[in-house]
């Protein structure tokens, strides 16, 4: 087994682990609302992270080199204002869908989230939200985004993202039988947001690798959930979760798709020291 395949699959043994090991404890052992945000903070957001400190540190030794911490945001300006700003028009462009297909009657008062305030001061402080949580989204990124998608397939970013995207739903999947999230039919349902996630991976993936950064993915993630997901969920309801899903994927899928086929997937323009696999030293060697 090599130093790299030694450090993958113990980093999904540990990511996995504890997820779902805090998933099942706090639903099952002590009736908490996977829905809490308090609980998915202790138990889950910093699993992957957690995963890819332990594998970086003591199993491959290879250090943290390419882990893309530093944030590039001077360098980066615009592609940040893009993370921060794009779900936000991937949320316009999902509920002018929703509305064209009937989904949604036009009513902008339901996004007036603070009692009394106008609808663009709710917009406001979602946005205002996502910068503050991005921290928070980091601990998911650092470990699929920024460790496991450059592991899988090192000579394919395109196989490896997906590969990476797939491994991130399946992540999920145990909120769907556990409060979280509730399908009218489960294999439908985990196999519309399995498609979800890959498209998402492809637009993190894209972030992390033109900024050399993972807190641009980091901050596009928070904005997908606490934008994206909250505004067409919001207009939506809870009645339908496979069609809200397939509602905000479509913008998800047009961006995903000029990336791919423009070939910037594959345009790494990060340092090298940042995103290519660093040697392992001897020691490391299994």
């Amino acid at each position: 087994m090599t130093t790299r395949t030694k450090g993958v699959l113990v980093f999904i043994l540990i990511s996995f682990g504890l997820a779902w090991a805090g998933m099942f404890i706090a639903r099952l052992g002590f009736g908490l609302s996977l829905v809490n945000p308090l609980v998915q903070l202790a138990g889950i957001a910093f699993t992957p992270a957690i995963a890819a400190f332990v594998v970086r540190k003591w199993v491959t030794r290879e250090g943290f080199a390419d882990a893309g911490m530093r944030p590039r945001i001077r360098r980066n300006l615009g592609l940040y204002l893009a993370a921060w700003l794009g779900p936000l028009a991937f949320a316009v462009i999902a509920l002018a869908l929703a509305a064209g297909l009937g989904m949604w009657e036009f009513d902008l008062s339901v996004f007036a989230l603070l009692p009394g305030q106008p609808v663009w001061v709710s917009i406001g402080v979602l946005l205002l939200a996502v910068l503050v949580l991005t921290p928070i989204y980091w601990g998911e990124e650092y470990g699929w985004t920024s460790y496991l998608r450059l592991r899988l397939f090192p000579e394919r970013p395109f196989a490896s993202t997906l590969a990476t995207g797939l491994i991130w739903a399946v992540w999920h999947y145990p909120l769907a039988f556990l409060g979280y999230i509730e399908f009218a039919n489960v294999a439908l349902g985990l196999a519309v947001w399995t498609v979800s996630f890959m498209f998402q991976e492809v637009i993190l993936t894209w972030f992390r690798m033109r900024s050399g950064s993972v807190w641009a993915a980091s901050l596009a993630h928070a904005g997908n959930n606490m934008i994206l997901a909250l505004l067409v969920g919001t207009a939506l309801g809870d009645d339908s979760p496979v069609a809200h899903t397939l509602v905000g994927t479509v913008p998800m899928v047009a961006l995903a798709a000029w990336i791919i086929f423009s070939g910037r997937l594959a345009a790494d323009r990060a340092e090298p020291s940042e995103q290519q696999e660093p040697r392992p030293v001897a020691a490391a060697r299994g």
